[in-house]
């Protein structure tokens, strides 16, 4: 506390597509297990993280190719993440490349099994998706 300095903690080598860079950063949450950040790249197009640690200089691939725009995680540890891209929100296990589709994914739209540019996300205990 007290602090008039902040220190960088992910990024900061200018925007780009290095896995020291980030460029559009939409959205990032705290995974507490694992004391790292995930970010959501969107220029990029990719969700990458980033552990706390002091000597950490770059982030790892998390998943790659999605144009995300927010995340979510819910209390058994499954990510969730909405694209505007594709209008469409899919959840991830850790570790997991392809993910499950959870809501939209058929077209933008106004239709009860479609969406229109979803950005804000919220998974309850249940793990229903708002």
């Amino acid at each position: 506390m007290g602090d008039t300095n902040g220190q960088v903690v992910a990024g900061g080598n200018d925007k780009g597509r290095r896995l020291n860079q980030l460029n559009l950063p939409t959205d990032v949450l705290i995974d507490k297990e694992t004391d790292s950040l995930i970010i959501c790249d969107y220029v990029n197009q990719r969700v990458v993280r980033w552990f706390r640690r002091s000597d950490t200089t770059e982030g790892e691939m998390f998943v790659d190719n999605i144009g995300c725009n927010e995340l979510a995680m819910d209390n058994q540890r499954y990510l969730y993440i909405s694209t505007t891209v594709k209008h469409e929100v899919r959840r991830y296990q850790i570790g997991e490349k392809n993910g499950t589709l959870v809501a939209g994914g058929n077209g933008q739209g106004a239709g009860l099994n479609q969406l229109n540019w979803p950005t804000y996300i919220y998974v309850d205990q249940q793990q229903a998706v708002y």
